[in-house]
């Protein structure tokens, strides 16, 4: 089994959420038409396809860093609304912890993830509960901590982590939201699986495809 993330592989994982966007796109809008703006989807394809011009460019980042760097930079000038911003800084942040390595190890990988969502949490202010796509990606990254730490190898623990997302993911259903344009509709947000939890779980099951 796979126990580092290799640039081949860090490109991999991006074309696979690229795919699984395109794949659920409908799906995305339908959820966040339910509780917030109905352009989840449409806007995570869009920016999903401007990074996915980016990564096949013939000056696209070599180094794991640079290229994470370059991605959160595309999402935020083009997908709109929350996502973008979010998305964004989760890259950046990544970006940030991944140092000059051209291959990441589990620890590396955790650290990215972590440095990632934590970057997410304070850019949306959001904590676990809040019915969001914290609620999918804390879990996932504490998954992997466990599994790491227990001696897992990297394939093995975002597998875990992609089960303790789409967990999450399930778990937002029956919460009120806390937090965007959701938070308005107070209990009636209840029922609703959130939009963001959804796409960040496909995110997360997109790298566990790549390294696995």
């Amino acid at each position: 089994m796979a126990d580092s993330l290799t640039h081949e592989q860090l490109v991999a994982w991006l074309a696979a959420f690229r795919d699984s966007v395109h794949e659920h796109r409908d799906h995305l809008t339908e959820l966040d038409a339910a509780i917030g703006d109905a352009d989840h989807g449409t806007n995570l394809t869009r920016g999903m396809d401007a990074v996915m011009a980016v990564v096949a460019a013939d000056d696209a980042p070599d180094t794991a860093a640079g290229l994470l760097k370059a991605v959160g930079m595309k999402l935020v000038s083009t997908v709109g609304g929350a996502s973008g911003p979010l998305y964004g800084t989760f890259f950046l942040r990544a970006a940030g912890a991944a140092g000059d390595a051209s291959t990441l190890d589990a620890g590396a990988v955790l650290g990215m993830l972590r440095a990632g969502v934590e970057g997410l949490a304070a850019r949306g202010k959001a904590e676990l509960g809040d019915k969001t796509m914290v609620d999918a990606l804390a879990p996932a990254v504490e998954a992997l901590a466990d599994a790491v730490a227990n001696g897992a190898d990297l394939a093995t623990g975002l597998r875990a982590a992609a089960e303790a997302a789409a967990t999450g993911r399930e778990a937002t259903t029956g919460l009120e939201a806390r937090k965007g344009r959701a938070s308005y509709l107070g209990e009636r947000s209840k029922g609703h699986t959130d939009p963001g939890a959804a796409s960040a779980t496909m995110l997360v099951e997109a790298l566990a495809d790549a390294v696995g």
